[in-house]
């Protein structure tokens, strides 16, 4: 009987053993097998323009997106000269406009069904608009830091404030219901600026630089960059000057074609993504090119 109970003893214990590294060996499994499909999903890429279309060099362009038929609608800022504006993405017509009051800065833009949000900067307010009728709008309060940009997935809204967070916001409350930090290999991404929804990614713009962040709504994880530094030196070299900063990304999701244009810029520009091989120097250098330290963490102009 004792021989019989050591031998059952003995095959418990090594049973459990056994268990024990079979999901030890899972869990390692799991965690290179999730690792790897992240590092697989991340890429960075330069840009080729397909064309380009005239744009109001006026407009400080704050929030951009394509609707159809060629019709981009825009939020541009500045006091005094902020506006929500109807465009012929083809000739840069403003076919209609909404001026803002002159305390008014505007800011991000998006289209969820038949109604435009916008933001306002150094305000915790926005608006709503009527797209077909400018003049039927309301006010809305929202609960982030302050309004840079604005996107939607159809479904919910994406926010913006300056800050190295994505929000995601309830369109029937503006309540803020999920909250993460954008981080691009461990580095927090600050001054996310402009957005836009594209193929289930939130691309932003980062103030301050000419760079296009691509951003996994389910987390925050960047798994991309796109480098545009290509679109200002084209600008620069047919002798175009005062122009700002990159800011403003477009997606016409029935014929996948991207739109970006920037701050007082006289162009849009129609764009393609070209993937940099691994060993190109420019990926190098996103840091240094598109993550700004964060000296200051307050409300800035976007």
């Amino acid at each position: 009987m004792a021989s019989s109970a050591s031998t059952i003893y003995h095959h418990t214990k090594m049973s459990l053993i056994n268990r024990r590294f079979a999901v030890i060996g899972l869990i390692v499994l799991l965690s290179f097998t999730v690792f790897s499909e992240a590092e697989a999903s991340y890429g960075v890429y330069k840009v080729k323009v397909i064309n380009e279309f005239p744009h109001d060099p006026e407009a400080y362009t704050q929030g951009l997106l394509y609707a159809e038929n060629n019709t981009l609608f825009e939020s541009t800022g500045l006091y005094g000269r902020s506006s929500v504006r109807k465009v012929a993405l083809l000739n840069g017509k403003v076919e209609t406009i909404h001026e803002m009051q002159s305390s008014d800065f505007g800011e991000g833009l998006t289209l969820l069904g038949e109604r435009l949000f916008q933001l306002t900067w150094l305000q915790d307010t926005g608006f709503i608009y009527d797209r077909y009728n400018f003049s039927k709008f309301k006010k809305f309060t929202h609960h982030m830091q302050d309004g840079w940009g604005l996107a939607t997935d159809g479904k919910v809204l994406f926010g913006s404030d300056g800050t190295s967070t994505l929000y995601k916001i309830d369109p029937k409350t503006m309540k803020v219901v999920r909250k993460q930090i954008v981080k691009s290999k461990g580095h927090e991404v600050s001054y996310l600026n402009e957005l836009e929804y594209v193929k289930d990614e939130v691309w932003a713009n980062v103030y301050m630089t000419d760079c296009i962040a691509r951003i996994s709504p389910k987390d925050g994880t960047v798994i991309g960059w796109i480098f545009l530094q290509s679109l200002r030196e084209d600008l620069i070299s047919r002798g175009y000057k005062d122009f700002e900063v990159l800011n403003g990304i477009a997606w016409d999701r029935d014929s996948d074609r991207i739109f970006v244009t920037g701050k007082l810029w006289p162009k849009i520009f129609e764009i393609k993504l070209l993937p940099l091989p691994p060993n190109a120097p420019l990926i190098g250098e996103i840091n240094n090119l598109c993550i700004p330290e964060a000296f200051y963490l307050g409300k800035l102009e976007s």
